[in-house]
Order: structure tokens, then C-alpha cells, then sequence
């Protein structure tokens, strides 16, 4: 999948697996689905968590049975982020579990390691959604794409 030019001054071609491949392995221990979304910049008068809100709806995260759905959301230039975690998860992790998620990105982006800030943010959630929505026997779809998003 090709992505636009401006992602390249943060990830590489070879981070954005990663990345991806961090979310196939987070959601394969939970029946949670988790995204990442990159956007150039955060839209004008907009705040990167209500920007993060409105892409998690359009990206149709809040439709998972389970209301588990979890976004990764990155604005490259503005250097901002939000993560974003629907009803069913937020009811058992609370505003500090995002806080803590959060803060160890910025530490990893203020340390010049946005592949570690990403992958490291989304193995913690994975971890904290299996035991929350651990994946049991028999069928759960994989019901969202697990490449990075971009604007």
C-alpha cells in the first residue's frame, strides 16, 4: 500500500509493517480491534482528541460487537496524538490506563522513536485487551484492516 511522502519524515516503509504486524499480533490474542491513523496535521480549530474521535466513527470502530475497539491516532507534523477507546473498553480501563498509553508514546517520540512509540503503545493495549476481551474458541472475525490508516 502506498502512502503519502509527508509519512516518510517519520516511518519508514519497513516501520509501517511493523506497525501493522503489532496489531495483528495484539489482535490475536483479543477479540478487540485496534487501529492506527496518521494524519499530516490536526484539521484547523479542531483538537487532536475530537479529531481522533470523529476518525474512530468513520472508520466505523465504534461498530464492533463488543464495543472494543481501540485507535492509535497520530497527527505527523503537529506532533500531536490521542488515543481513542470505544465504551466497552473505556468502562474497564478508565481515563489514567489512556494517560499511561499516551505517555509512553511522547516518551518514545521525544526520544526520536516513533516505530518503538507506536508498536510498544499497541502491544501494551493488546496485552490489556486480552484480559479484558481475551479471544476464545471458535470464530472472531477479524472485522477491521490492520495496515496503517492515512489523511
Amino acid at each position: 500500500m502506498a502512502h503519502p511522502a509527508w509519512i516518510e519524515t517519520l516511518f519508514s516503509a519497513r516501520d509501517l509493517d511493523d506497525i501493522a504486524e503489532a496489531v495483528r499480533r495484539a489482535e490475536a490474542t483479543t477479540t478487540a480491534e485496534l487501529r492506527v491513523h496518521l494524519e499530516r496535521h490536526v484539521p484547523a480549530r479542531r483538537e487532536p482528541l475530537g479529531r481522533a474521535q470523529e476518525v474512530f466513527r468513520r472508520l466505523g470502530m465504534h461498530r464492533t460487537r463488543q464495543r472494543n475497539g481501540v485507535l492509535v491516532y497520530l497527527a505527523v507534523e503537529d506532533h500531536k496524538l490521542a488515543i481513542v477507546g470505544d465504551a466497552g473498553i473505556h468502562a474497564r480501563v478508565g481515563p489514567a490506563y489512556w494517560e499511561g498509553v499516551r505517555d509512553l508514546m511522547v516518551g518514545h517520540l521525544r526520544a526520536a522513536a516513533p516505530r518503538e512509540a507506536v508498536v510498544r503503545a499497541v502491544d501494551d493495549l493488546g496485552r490489556v485487551l486480552a484480559q479484558h476481551f481475551p479471544r476464545g474458541r471458535g470464530e472472531d472475525p477479524d472485522e477491521l484492516a490492520n495496515e496503517v490508516s492515512t489523511e
